[in-house]
């Protein structure tokens, strides 16, 4: 029903920059909040960042300072800024959408875009 399109991943050396994006095929009367996940082989997904539909956000506290998310409700996509790269952020970023009401409301993933931070 809802589907997730993301991408912006690569390689860049520490200290450099990306910018992921996810669009999402979903109402955007329906969003309650986007965000990422990342996972290294062996762990848990844990979170990044997160935005509500009223623009409040939230981040990880080993990205705090370096990352800025944002989203365009009008177009359902959210951005995550990533400044400041260090080894440990290399990861598959996962993009995710908090969307519905009630019974309807579900948590939805994009497919993933690697990022790899050489030191």
């Amino acid at each position: 029903q809802v589907q997730l399109v993301e991408s912006g991943g690569g390689l860049v050396q520490a200290g450099g920059s990306l910018r992921l994006s996810c669009a999402t095929s979903g109402s955007r009367f329906s969003v309650n909040a986007m965000g990422w996940y990342r996972q290294d082989p062996g762990n848990q997904r844990d979170s990044v960042a997160t935005i509500t539909s009223d623009g409040y956000a939230n981040y990880a506290d080993s990205v705090k300072g370096r990352f800025t998310i944002s989203r365009d409700n009008a177009r359902n996509t959210a951005y995550l800024q990533m400044n400041s790269l260090k080894s440990e952020d290399t990861a598959i970023y996962y993009c995710f959408v908090d969307h519905g009401t009630g019974q309807d409301r579900r948590v939805y993933w994009g497919q993933g875009t690697q990022v790899t931070v050489s030191s």
